[in-house]
């Protein structure tokens, strides 16, 4: 058989489709292979260039591959899309992964380390049941509603909701009502402990690392945005500047521009969308406390005064991306200004 330079692997749950091409771009082998035959197949090949799609299970096939001697990149899915001929198959998906692959202006995925996944997890669990407690909380709080018991907002605020449910003597709710929102108020109770779980392993976890460490000295970065951070951006030296940094974060505007024309729309809200969204939200967290009367930093107030607030967060939280990127690549320690001394810690 020819020598394989580079092969296209098209991911699956069971059956895998390669396309190998030779050093002068002609097809060596084109085929299917089943789950259990991957690495074998891998194993016999020789060093080859192995490109992929950054999709669910790929990082743990392109650490596999790597272990074997290959060289394997990692693609947007986005960016092998516009290999594809025509139509869509898995052969054809495989033929456009091994053409993009060696484009020389591809950009490619980092691979992240088994430990780098595993603090994922962690955050998107985190994510999940805080998701779920608000779902309760909503319900509970609707339904109350409906029997003229309401209560303000926040989460502080359903304890005396739940005490409510929780008292027998309270003739508001209905015997039917109370055994129900019992279950949601049970359901709340459980979602806050798995979440308060969650969050202490994390800021332990945050204690251990130097570099987490002085990322929560940043305003508006905090234990789970320092953990977010390091699990989901595996090799911050893969950015060439601090504005790649946030423009892969999606904070940067969109351009449209024409014919000499400049012309910026609304923030591209590309990349990881968790990453961004925590951000955004300790950018909003610093605007508050100083609305609240904080003496912020001129350039803030001025931006605040001229327009909304919720743009003025995406620009701060863009300001804190580049303030990330300059810790994690030039090390250091964030001189932390004298207005955001009292601030209390974010999340």
């Amino acid at each position: 058989m020819k020598k394989i330079s580079t092969i296209g692997l098209d991911l699956a749950k069971t059956r895998f489709q390669i396309h190998g091409v030779g050093g002068d771009g002609q097809i060596v082998v084109r085929r299917q292979l089943r789950r259990g035959e991957v690495l074998g197949f891998f194993a016999k090949v020789p060093r080859c260039l192995v490109g992929m799609e950054a999709c669910g299970g790929a990082h743990y096939w392109a650490r596999e591959m790597a272990a074997l001697g290959h060289d394997v990149k990692l693609i947007p899915p986005a960016y092998v899309k516009p290999y594809v001929k025509r139509g869509k198959t898995d052969a054809a998906d495989a033929e456009a992964i091994c053409e993009a692959v060696t484009r020389p202006t591809m950009r490619f995925v980092a691979i992240k380390s088994a430990a780098s996944q595993a603090s994922a997890m962690v955050l998107k669990a985190r994510e999940l049941l805080v998701r779920q407690r608000s779902q309760a909380i909503n319900a509970l709080c609707a339904h109350l509603g409906e029997l003229g018991i309401v209560a303000g907002t926040g989460v502080a605020k359903v304890a005396g909701l739940v005490a409510i449910v929780r008292d027998p003597d309270d003739a508001r709710l209905p015997a039917a009502a109370r055994l129900a929102l019992t279950a949601l108020a049970d359901q709340i109770e459980r979602l806050t402990e798995q979440v308060q779980t969650l969050e202490r392993q994390l800021v332990a976890e945050v204690r251990r690392d130097d570099d987490m460490r002085r990322l929560t000295t940043v305003p508006g970065v905090g234990p789970i945005r320092a953990a977010a951070v390091k699990a989901l951006v595996p090799d911050i030296a893969g950015f060439t500047s601090a504005r790649h940094f946030a423009a892969w974060l999606g904070l940067t505007p969109k351009p449209h521009s024409s014919g000499g024309k400049q012309r910026l729309g609304a923030i591209s809200k590309m990349g990881n969308t968790t990453l961004r969204t925590l951000l955004v939200v300790g950018a909003t967290s610093v605007l508050r406390h100083v609305r609240n009367g904080a003496n912020g930093p001129a350039w803030l107030i001025g931006l605040l005064a001229r327009r909304p607030a919720k743009v003025v967060a995406v620009a701060l939280a863009n300001k804190m991306a580049r303030i990330i990127f300059a810790l994690l690549t030039k090390g250091g320690h964030y001189a932390r200004p004298a207005w955001a001394a009292a601030m209390a810690p974010a999340a």
